[in-house]
């Protein structure tokens, strides 16, 4: 399943360290990747979303990871528009204002951070999630083509929290035009904030798509509310055909399940791949 990398969005989340999904004496940070590398072949990096992490700390995870692993990175939640603590922050930066000179020094930071990934060839793609309070038009536009050129050598990923950037096909055009993957996400229907499952390949390398559940909870309460979700087999294999057709148009196709709680999202990886294979081999 070359074309085809399937994983889950995080390795260190609380709830699945608590699922017994790791082996006991698997308590520490390099034991945990490297049994997580036997499992699957890529994961999502949520951890610099949070905070900028430092090049040895992402020189260890490409140590701890075999050839052909592969990191998604979310981008630092300034980057992207995000309330960010001032604590989240570099001690020399919380006292600058939020402007474009500290989003620039803020990227500079993330990409020396992440330079031992890429040195590597373990990483997938950057990931820029952008909420809901950035809707369609020229300004956020401006935003994003701002983000993409300050990391214009690098892979680069746009998921849109505000459903209506799909609702015109200029989105479809305006990431191309930014050599940007689109991602696709699967989540609730019918509700305010949902999302839709299919979208255009943007770029002939990279697929992309992220299973956050189908909680009807989407968009409002907690993490745990949003994103708690045990997916059916049944839920999984309705993806079958859109995922076929991701992997005639991309290079190379990520899943990355983020339905959180316990080892939910583990579970669900590991169903989607065992239905993949069975497909193949029929």
């Amino acid at each position: 399943m070359a074309d085809i990398l399937i994983g889950i969005c995080g390795w260190t989340d609380p709830a699945l360290l608590r699922s017994g999904w790791y082996p006991p004496g698997h308590r520490d940070p390099e034991k945990r990747l490297r049994h997580y590398a036997t499992r699957f072949p890529l994961v999502e990096a949520d951890s610099p979303y949070y905070a900028l992490p430092t090049p040895r700390t992402t020189a260890l995870w490409a140590e701890r990871t075999p050839p052909g692993f592969r990191f998604d990175v979310k981008a630092f939640s300034l980057l992207t528009g995000h309330p960010t603590r001032p604590a989240a922050l570099p001690a020399d930066l919380r006292d600058r204002p939020r402007d474009e000179a500290l989003r620039h020094e803020v990227w500079t930071r993330y990409a020396e951070a992440l330079a031992p990934l890429r040195d590597a060839g373990r990483l997938g793609t950057l990931l820029f999630q952008y909420p809901p309070s950035l809707a369609p038009g020229p300004d956020s536009e401006a935003v994003v083509r701002a983000a993409r050129d300050r990391a214009r050598d690098w892979p680069f990923a746009v998921e849109f929290r505000n459903p209506a950037w799909w609702r015109s096909d200029r989105t479809t055009a305006f990431l191309r035009d930014l050599d940007a993957t689109a991602v696709a996400v699967d989540t609730a229907q019918g509700l305010p904030g949902s999302l839709p499952a299919d979208i255009a390949v943007t770029t002939p390398r990279l697929a992309l798509v992220r299973f956050h559940g189908r909680s009807p909870h989407w968009g409002t309460g907690t993490k745990e509310d949003r994103f708690r979700h045990d997916y059916t087999a049944g839920e999984l294999a309705g993806w079958l055909p859109r995922i076929r057709a991701l992997t005639e148009r991309a290079e190379q196709t990520h899943l990355l399940f983020n339905n959180c709680c316990a080892d939910a999202a583990a579970r669900a990886a590991r169903t989607v791949r065992d239905l993949l294979t069975a497909e193949r081999t029929r």
